[in-house]
């Protein structure tokens, strides 16, 4: 067994809050297919690319039913920070400090680097049909190409 959740697996349903102040959870999505995508920190390199790879294909996920929503554990404000600086048009989330989504998810883990331990959170996207289970999972995700191969999977659900 995997030690992260896998497809099959019904999404956890766990409130987050955006970066107006409002709320938002995977239940909000019921009816229709959602990506959640997790990415570790705003305005760094990687998570920029996946953010705007994913703003770009908004339309294209819309079209095929699907909402999308970014999170992070970043605050409300540098999320909303963070879309104005990169034009974003894809929803963003913080996720809670503690027994948040990406915790139920097995995804706000132990990391190292340089000899020294850290928690943080593990680049994954989550495919979820309209009933709320997990259609598919991308763990330790590499953003090249990424939001092109989950748009594919997206339309073929």
């Amino acid at each position: 067994m995997s030690e992260f959740t896998q497809a099959g697996w019904p999404m956890p349903d766990i409130a987050m809050e955006t970066p107006d102040g409002g709320s938002v959870k995977p239940s909000d999505f019921a009816g229709r297919k959602l990506v959640l995508f997790f990415y570790p920190k705003d305005n760094t390199p990687g998570c920029t690319t996946e953010a705007k790879d994913f703003s770009e294909l908004k339309s294209e996920f819309e079209k095929a039913g699907c909402a999308l929503l970014g999170v992070s554990k970043d605050s409300p404000k540098k999320h909303q920070n963070f879309i104005a600086k990169h034009d974003l048009t894809v929803d963003l989330a913080t996720d809670p400090e503690a027994g948040g989504l990406s915790d139920a998810l097995g995804i706000w883990t132990e990391k190292k680097m340089y000899g020294k331990s850290y928690m943080g959170m593990v680049r994954s996207t989550y495919l979820v049909d309209a009933d709320g289970m997990i259609a598919q999972a991308w763990n330790k995700v590499k953003v090249k190409g990424h939001a092109d191969e989950v748009l594919a999977a997206t339309q073929a659900l």
